[in-house]
């Protein structure tokens, strides 16, 4: 086969199309455009482009609360307008509300850290974070923070209103916390370390030359 030919070759779909696009577009975090949905799913892009448009009319159609839109060449779940009273009303009771320990421990490793991966802050925390930071992406106390540059991850810090809720006007006025937090080529080692095979045990003979 050629170079051309396999250049050509169609993608293999794993799943069913449109509930495929349902799941990657469910944990989407941005909106996508049609080519990068076309790869994520294994599907042609006129296919993926036709069962975009057959999902947001079978929406609309039901009359969901959500809906699907193609906004600025990146299609997303959006709420549906009549029911931002609802959304509204939860969202500001979830704003109220207090932060668990495990939101208040990632916070300390953002604020600490910043900016920083949530990769990172799984890793410091020993937990996966992503909900979590959801929560504090939410309650506005962190923000994204652009991109790492080797690994293309998101990355993220504390925002004003941050600092306006625990009282200080700058970084600087945070406590001294962050050389109790593990630095990530220590705890690289520490991980390096456990997962190495325990020593053999000694043997009588090298037992007795002691």
């Amino acid at each position: 086969m050629s170079e051309t030919e396999t250049d050509e070759t169609l993608p293999v779909p794993v799943a069913e199309l449109r509930p495929s696009l349902e799941a990657v577009l469910m944990v989407a975090d941005q909106p996508l455009d049609v080519a990068t949905l076309a790869t994520a799913v294994g599907y042609p892009v006129d296919e993926v482009q036709a069962a975009l448009d057959g999902l947001a009319g079978e929406y609309t159609e039901q009359g969901r609360g959500f809906d699907l839109r193609n906004v600025a060449g990146g299609w997303r779940f959006y709420t549906r307008e009549e029911y931002a009273v609802v959304v509204e009303g939860f969202v500001l009771e979830g704003q109220q509300s207090r932060l668990t320990q495990a939101a208040l421990e990632t916070l300390a490793v953002v604020a600490y850290k910043q900016p920083v991966s949530r990769a990172r802050v799984s890793a410091i925390r020993g937990v996966n974070v992503d909900g979590v930071m959801r929560t504090l992406l939410t309650r506005g106390l962190v923000e994204e923070a652009g991109q790492d540059h080797e690994t293309g991850a998101n990355l993220y810090r504390t925002t004003g209103y941050f600092l306006e809720r625990i009282g200080v006007t700058s970084l600087d006025d945070l406590p001294e916390l962050a050389p109790y937090l593990p630095d990530m080529d220590e705890l690289e080692d520490e991980l390096t370390e456990m997962a190495a095979p325990a020593p053999a045990p000694a043997t009588e003979h090298e037992e007795n030359d002691d």
